[in-house]
């Protein structure tokens, strides 16, 4: 099915419009760039058809990578029922996201680099879940953590970007040197890192009810997870991550690099499902997470900053669910995520332009009049995320609660109060933005067609995107059975979306001076929740601080400049110096040079006899 051209196609735009793109006029920069992944997105729908319904793996195998000894690594794609569904979302809602970009970046310096990263992103994220081995993984993991570099420092010229683009990239190689020492070990335990192989041999091994190598090799890759996933402690990167222009923030939030983690955890279903206590602590770091980013999430004033921190907390429900043995519901969710949260922050991005570059939304508000297509998309958005019936969000949201119940009631019962605040703080802004009075200053507008309709197709896609069974799709695969719990414990997430909602309207809408009323009463707390518990500041201070410091002190003042430096200047004094004396034999004077040959001979006169005189 020459799968090596899904993720070609894009390479090639990329390849055309980095090198040739900054002589090319716009309009065909836009055509190399969406016509590459247009065509990888057909082509991914022709592969699915022509496989359908994908009941085992098809790899293809193109040559021999890496050969040394008994390590043997191919470069071998592979199309399975997993990873069609992150292909389909991946070039379905990249491709929307491009178009969009097409209008958001009109007027922006470095329009063809733009694209030429965005192009890039994807062909190394459809690598990643192409691979059929854990090496070939890892050069799409690593690639797409290159790619959030480029793209979040994009505007490289202010030192915000090029700060937050830093800090994605580093906090990343983090998780990347668990994930690595991972493969190590899959290596040395199962002589391969071919997924077939490894994953054969360890459903041949026993369940492991204390700490083994299946629970440290999982544990390892936990920490791969947690940074490329933004999961307690290495969620700090994602917020910042929207330091990038929009589009890029709804690609790698939505549709590709943050869900990587997510998919390889599910890949490697086979070892987890033998190490119950990697379970454990996948389901409370995601849980925590989840919790965690949703309080922060109240108390913030940027539209873009309340979505990103929805990303954090939704891709904690992502990773409760596979704790929990909910694969096929953390896979539904990545997917309905994929549809809603690039509506957010696309939607969002709508609004800054519509607003001329304002993103505070207390200088918001009324902009249902002045912008309809961007608000009717965005409460879609939201009735999706706040998990309303029917909406795509209900349908994996309540799948992943109600594996939690079964597991354990407590960790149902927190999820559940983080479905609450979710629903609360999503429209909280959503009314804080389209209705009231407007606050701002600037004259705001609709967006152009190319920026709205991909809005109207991803609300279309939020609503209905629950009814694509992906957990029927996937049980085959992940062998999970789906609990079944009371209709109470069903029906309470429903109730806590609308509960939600309510609460903000209340607030928001029907008395808006409550909020400011809270804070002042609460100021303590809300300061804390707004500076988002200062654990930047924390690891700045305990981390970040004392490594620069440390770098200019040791590093540079006392290992460059005072040993190498000393080292190599002292040498050349010591020549200097030397050669300062041995110059002055060089004077030019026929008379000197007489004279030290005859000292010369007379002390090789005097030796000689010297020496003849001991023996």
């Amino acid at each position: 099915m020459h799968l090596w051209l899904i993720p070609i196609l894009p390479l090639i735009g990329f390849l055309i419009n980095g090198i040739f793109g900054k002589k090319l006029s716009k309009p065909v920069v836009n055509i190399v760039a969406i016509g590459s992944v247009l065509l990888s997105f057909a082509w991914v729908l022709k592969t699915f058809s022509g496989l359908y319904p994908l009941e085992e793996a098809h790899v293809e195998k193109y040559f021999t990578w890496i050969s040394s000894g008994t390590f043997n690594i191919g470069f071998d794609l592979m199309i399975d029922k997993l990873n069609s569904i992150l292909l389909l979302i991946i070039t379905g809602v990249g491709l929307l996201i491009h178009i969009y970009a097409t209008g958001y970046m009109a007027h922006e310096e470095g329009y063809y680099r733009f694209f030429a990263y965005l192009n890039l992103f994807m062909f190394f994220m459809l690598i990643l879940v192409l691979g059929a081995n854990f090496l070939l993984l890892f050069v799409g993991w690593e690639g797409v953590g290159l790619c959030s570099y480029l793209l979040i420092g994009f505007y490289f010229t202010e030192k915000f970007a090029g700060d937050a683009g830093k800090k994605a990239f580093i906090v990343n190689r983090v998780g990347d040197f668990g994930f690595a020492l991972a493969m190590f070990l899959i290596f040395i335990q199962f002589g391969s890192l071919d997924f077939a192989t490894a994953f054969h041999a360890a459903e041949q091994m026993p369940k492991e009810t204390s700490c083994g190598i299946l629970t440290g090799i999982c544990l390892l890759l936990i920490l791969g997870a947690t940074g490329k996933s933004a999961q307690i402690p290495l969620y700090v990167w994602l917020p910042d991550a929207m330091a990038g222009p929009t589009p890029v923030s709804a690609l790698i939030h939505a549709a590709t690099m943050v869900t990587a983690g997510v998919y390889m955890v599910t890949r490697s279903h086979a070892m987890f499902n033998n190490a119950p206590i990697a379970l454990e602590v996948l389901a409370v770091i995601g849980l925590l997470t989840a919790f965690f980013a949703a309080t922060i999430g109240l108390a913030q004033t940027d539209i873009k900053k309340v979505f990103a921190y929805s990303t954090v907390s939704q891709l904690g429900y992502m990773f409760l669910g596979l704790g929990v043995g909910s694969y096929s519901g953390g896979v539904f969710h990545l997917m309905t995520h994929a549809f809603f949260k690039a509506l957010l922050f696309l939607g969002a991005g709508s609004v800054i332009h519509g607003c001329h570059h304002e993103q505070e939304m207390s200088q918001m508000g009324g902009l249902m009049k002045k912008m309809p297509v961007t608000a009717i998309t965005l409460f879609c958005a939201g009735f999706a995320i706040a998990g309303l019936p029917f909406t795509s969000g209900a349908a994996s949201k309540d799948l992943i609660l109600e594996a939690a119940y079964v597991h354990h009631p407590w960790m149902y019962w927190l999820g559940l109060l983080t479905a609450f605040m979710t629903a609360f703080y999503v429209f909280r802004a959503l009314f804080w933005t389209f209705f009231g009075e407007y606050r701002g200053h600037a004259h705001p507008h609709e967006s152009p067609i190319s920026m709205t309709a991909p809005l109207m197709v991803l609300a279309v896609l939020s609503l209905g995107g629950g009814f694509i069974n992906i957990p029927h799709w996937l049980e085959s695969m992940t062998h999970e059975h789906h609990p079944h719990v009371d209709t109470l414990i069903a029906m309470l997430p429903f109730a806590a979306g609308f509960g939600g909602i309510a609460l903000a309207y209340v607030m928001y809408v029907l008395a808006p001076g409550i909020p400011e009323q809270l804070a002042s009463t609460f100021s303590g707390l809300y300061r804390l929740i707004y500076n988002k518990y200062f654990v930047d500041e924390a690891y700045d201070a305990a981390i970040v601080h004392p490594l620069e410091e440390g770098s200019r002190e040791l590093l540079w003042k006392g290992v460059d400049a005072g040993i190498i430096d000393g080292v190599v200047n002292g040498a050349g004094k010591t020549s200097a110096g030397i050669g300062g004396v041995l110059r002055r034999l060089q004077s030019g004077s026929i008379r000197n040079y007489a004279a030290w040959v005859v000292a010369g001979s007379i002390l090789v006169i005097v030796a000689i006899g010297v020496m003849g005189g001991s023996h």
